[in-house]
């Protein structure tokens, strides 16, 4: 049984072998016999050496043994080294039980370890923390140190330095704090293991005030003591600045030549506290030390100059690595996400495997541009890889499939899922929102609500389709609004602006007012919302006033926040005011006008019978007019009767967009008028040639029915409603009556 790897021909192989004295044997058991030997295999493998001693008569000693365990490669040959000690009376030796508990935790039989050191009678310090080495969980190791106290056993440095780095999934900062007091009573609290462990270990809890204690208070500071205080620093996020200023101390002030830890942790801390320009000088630093090839390094250097929008730089980062790993490519799939696919198709032939994070980054580089085929091929790698499991992968992918509007790919994900939490139920409700399809949004909505608690970004998006969809009653709105207060959620910046917009777009200003209100901090999302809302509403001395107490508060404006502005002064005719908005944003703000700032320039030129001003204007966008600019001005045309620029901005949209009624519609009232009919009429016919159809414009009832999700949608000459008859009878006889009523008016005056 022994022999079984190597079958009948090894054993009488071994055989052969002149058996020297057992005093011999023990140095050559992890080692080859010379070439000149009969058999090398015979006394290279530890257990073939250990039969071989024993046939001769010797007697295993325990440092035999120990070496054998080092050579061993497997728990089987392990087992048997194990009995070979039992039969030779070495089971008491505290040395050969501490080797068999390292062997076994190191071949990943742990509950072996610990059995074994459960049976021993007499254990060590070193049996406690070769035990403790084998514990995956901080928990877990815990529990052990607390065992280890009550039995009496003194700490060493390896106690406490192996406990603090299994520890770093628990954030109990007392059991670190314990570990401290323990090194300092025990008479090692300034060791550099230790003191690099504690400020490790208090980094990774944030407590940093202890952390710097430790450092400033060792004797003599490494390289790694550094790295160990910087590295927590920049991890942490929050304290980037302090990070680079203990960066520049250790190698101007200390002379300590950093390593690639000390790179790319202040690198990090660089981009975190946008100093672009020293993370370029230690880029040029770590070029000179010949440390900037390296990978983490170079990954760090590409995640900087990507934030700095410095395409260039990172890329050549990148082609410049000699090695790669897999935050490497996913890197680079990040910054050049129109090259997505390519460049994972060249991540996989260099040999590295995609992790989780890289099919989230691949997802998301898929636009709406792309076809849906190459979602589905990212979906079936996911597939093959297993990742589609995951269930960040999984969301994703849902996401990915609400952007390329294929909504029953995502359906089909999220039937698919085993579990699934509340980001899986936002991605598929904001995925239907999205794609106008509200009715889906709010099923799902109920569903969700069913199965786990919503969320700030679960109400902004049914919030979002139910303002979208303009069927669905506002009290199921309201309802979500009282669902919202139960929550504590109403104080969120982004249900706030969501709920604002809603009561806004269907006429409940007031009901905007109170859900700004209830917003503590009011960010330029809110702020943005109530000035959008009070603009909808034509309130031009309420959104300014609205825009002044918003710059008083600090808060800087964006592009919506302009738009809504204009648009408020376009309602109400204040032309001076609205180019002094439009000035300010441009070159106050140093915001470049978006298509729909330009067209409300317009249409306000237009609407104050400036025509030639809101032509020039338009002349004077970048890259030419938009649709919706030219739009406004062809209705300031008909409005102020223009006949020949309303032709020329006519022409120009029927030019962009052959198929929309809007501007043969338009023209041939301009046309009509004027009393040229003969025009009108050969634009009418003109758009029927082309198949152009006029949209049919709808009006919506709310009759206030509780049990009922939609208000009722009508148009001119309707007759799809299931009460059409009452309700044109009805109709009917509400006219008769004004009209007696009119009559009865007219005889008594």
């Amino acid at each position: 049984m022994l022999l079984r790897p190597y079958g009948h021909r090894a054993l009488q192989c071994c055989n052969r072998v002149p058996l020297p004295a057992v005093e011999s044997h023990s140095p050559l058991i992890p080692t080859l016999l010379p070439t000149s030997s009969p058999c090398p295999l015979a006394i290279s493998h530890p257990l073939l050496a250990i039969q071989a001693a024993l046939r001769s008569g010797g007697i295993l000693d325990a440092s035999a043994v120990t070496r054998a365990l080092k050579s061993s490669v497997d728990v089987f040959t392990g087992e048997q080294i194990h009995s070979f000690s039992i039969s030779s009376g070495l089971k008491s030796f505290v040395a050969v039980s501490n080797s068999l508990i390292s062997f076994y935790c190191k071949s990943g039989s742990f509950s072996s370890a610990v059995k074994l050191f459960d049976d021993m009678p007499d254990r060590d310090v070193i049996s406690w923390n070769t035990i403790l080495c084998g514990f995956a969980s901080g928990h877990d190791a815990l529990c052990f140190t607390q065992r280890m106290r009550r039995a009496g056993v003194p700490s060493d440095p390896v106690t406490v330095t192996t406990a603090l780095s299994i520890s770093g999934d628990l954030q109990d900062i007392d059991f670190v704090r314990q570990l401290h007091s323990i090194a300092f009573k025990s008479g090692f609290g300034y060791d550099e293991f230790v003191c690099n462990a504690l400020i490790t270990a208090y980094s990774r809890r944030a407590c940093f005030s202890d952390a710097r204690f430790v450092f400033d208070e060792m004797p003599v500071t490494t390289l790694v003591s550094w790295n160990a205080l910087i590295s927590g620093l920049s991890q942490e996020g929050n304290f980037g600045l302090e990070a680079i200023k203990l960066f520049v101390r250790m190698v101007s002030v200390e002379g300590l030549i950093p390593d690639h830890i000390s790179l790319a942790s202040a690198i990090t801390a660089c981009a975190q506290e946008s100093n672009f320009c020293l993370g370029r000088q230690i880029h040029g630093s770590a070029t000179k030390i010949g440390l900037v090839t390296h990978i983490s390094v170079s990954n760090v250097l590409m995640s900087m100059y990507y934030k700095y929008d410095d395409v260039h730089c990172a890329t050549k980062v990148f082609f410049d690595m000699k090695d790669r790993n897999v935050i490497s490519w996913t890197t680079m799939i990040c910054i050049d996400s129109s090259s997505a696919i390519s460049l994972f198709n060249s991540m996989r032939m260099d040999g590295i495997q995609p992790n989780d994070v890289t099919f989230v980054v691949l997802a998301n580089s898929v636009s709406p541009k792309n076809l849906i085929q190459e979602g589905e091929m990212i979906h079936g790698v996911c597939f093959k890889t297993r990742f589609s499991t995951d269930v960040t992968v999984s969301n994703t992918l849902i996401t990915m499939y609400a952007k390329l509007s294929y909504m029953v790919g995502a359906r089909k994900i999220f039937e698919e899922m085993e579990n699934k939490e509340i980001v899986t139920w936002n991605s598929l409700v904001s995925g239907y929102a999205q794609n106008g399809l509200c009715e889906e949004a709010l099923r799902m909505f109920s569903s969700a609500i069913m199965h786990c608690e919503p969320n700030h970004y679960t109400f902004a998006s049914v919030i979002s389709a139910i303002t979208s969809a303009q069927t669905i009653y506002l009290t199921y709105g309201q309802r979500c609004h009282c669902w919202i207060l139960k929550l504590g959620l109403n104080t969120n910046e982004h249900v706030a602006g969501t709920l604002i917009d809603m009561y806004a777009k269907r006429g409940s200003i007031c009901e905007s007012l109170m859900a700004f209100d209830e917003t503590i901090n009011k960010s330029l999302i809110s702020w943005t919302a109530i000035i959008s809302a009070y603009a909808k509403h034509g309130s031009f001395e309420i959104v300014i006033k609205l825009f002044e107490e918003m710059l008083s508060s600090n808060v800087q404006p964006d592009h919506i926040t302009f738009l809504a502005i204009l648009t408020a002064c376009c309602c109400s005719g204040m032309v001076s005011v609205g180019q002094k908005i439009f000035d300010m944003m441009v070159i106050e703000y140093k915001l470049q006008p978006w298509p729909e700032h330009f067209a409300c320039m317009v249409d306000m030129l237009g609407k104050a019978g400036k025509l030639v001003e809101a032509e020039e204007f338009l002349e004077k966008i970048p890259n030419g007019p938009g649709i919706s600019a030219l739009q406004s001005l062809l209705g300031a045309c008909r409005l102020h009767g223009d006949m020949e620029m309303g032709k020329r901005a006519a022409g120009a949209l029927m030019e962009k967009e052959p198929l929309e009624s809007g501007p043969y519609v338009l023209m041939s009232n301009i046309y009509a008028d004027a009393g040229e009919w003969e025009n009108a009429a050969r634009v009418r016919k003109r758009m029927r040639n082309r198949g152009v159809k006029k949209e049919v414009a709808f009006s919506w009832v709310d009759v206030r029915m509780a049990d009922l999700l939609h208000m009722h949608k009508f148009s001119s000459d309707d007759n799809t409603h299931p009460l059409s008859e009452q309700i044109y009878g009805v109709t009917e006889s509400l006219g008769m009556e004004m009209r007696l009523l009119e009559e009865e008016a007219l005889l008594a005056a």
